[in-house]
């Protein structure tokens, strides 16, 4: 653990915007995740930027030259709640090689989505918003997190099949066995910089050009769809990476 926080490049504008719609979702994932625990915990004061470990097992430390260490790759790191996410991520770890049990019904990996959004372009910023540096999140409450979607594809791919330029909306190409859970496909319109680019993912696992919604609005509509989330998209993307490269 330490040594993945050694290897994040926390001033990497250039990656969080590249990634600024994966950082906002792992963002509203770690989230999510928190707000379990911390109502679990009744610690809803101290969510979202909370020491797990030590509500779970105080007695759990972690070592004192790891300890040092750790604070040394955290100089010059800001604000200050990002530096306590990361001494928590590492007493997290501490925590999984002390054998203590878990509670099997609260979620696994709590730091595992903040720890790959650091990876993908850094820290962040707390203001009104969480500020991504590329993207905003909402903060909202231990209760709006809790009803939140879960986002538990991590996977480096499935991300970056996630970001792209523009404002994004999907949709699910749907019809009599296929349906939104399970559709036949999916399709994203971005508009950026007033240009409209329509795209499929495709079984060459990215992003190709497609004349499926110009075609739907002029008529031709055998197949139907329905508008999803980035989650969703998300789902359908990592089972098709899934089921292409197992038979490829």
């Amino acid at each position: 653990m330490l040594e993945r926080l050694r290897a994040i490049d926390w001033g990497d504008d250039a990656a969080a915007y590249e990634h600024a719609n994966s950082r906002a979702l792992l963002m509203r994932e770690y989230l999510r995740r928190t707000a379990s625990w911390a109502k679990a915990y009744d610690a809803e004061a101290s969510w979202p930027f909370l020491d797990i470990a030590q509500l779970v097992a105080p007695e759990v430390e972690i070592a004192p030259d790891v300890a040092a260490e750790l604070e040394e790759a955290l100089t010059g790191v800001a604000p200050s709640s990002l530096k306590r996410t990361c001494r928590a991520a590492v007493r997290w770890a501490a925590l999984g090689e002390s054998g203590v049990e878990l509670p099997a019904d609260l979620p696994e990996g709590p730091y595992e989505p903040l720890l790959a959004m650091f990876e993908r372009g850094g820290g962040y910023f707390v203001e009104e918003f969480i500020d991504l540096n590329g993207a905003m999140v909402r903060l909202g409450t231990v209760e709006s997190n809790l009803a939140a979607s879960p986002f538990l594809t991590l996977a480096p791919a499935i991300l970056d099949a996630l970001d792209a330029e523009g404002d994004i909306t999907y949709y699910a190409k749907i019809s009599d066995g296929y349906p939104r859970s399970n559709p036949r496909g999916i399709v994203r319109r971005r508009i950026d910089d007033g240009q409209t680019y329509d795209e499929a993912f495709t079984r060459n696992l990215r992003w190709e050009p497609t004349e499926y919604l110009r075609l739907y609005e002029l008529g031709h509509n055998e197949v139907d769809h329905v508008e999803i989330s980035a989650v969703e998209a998300a789902r359908f993307i990592e089972s098709a990476i899934t089921k292409l490269t197992a038979t490829g």
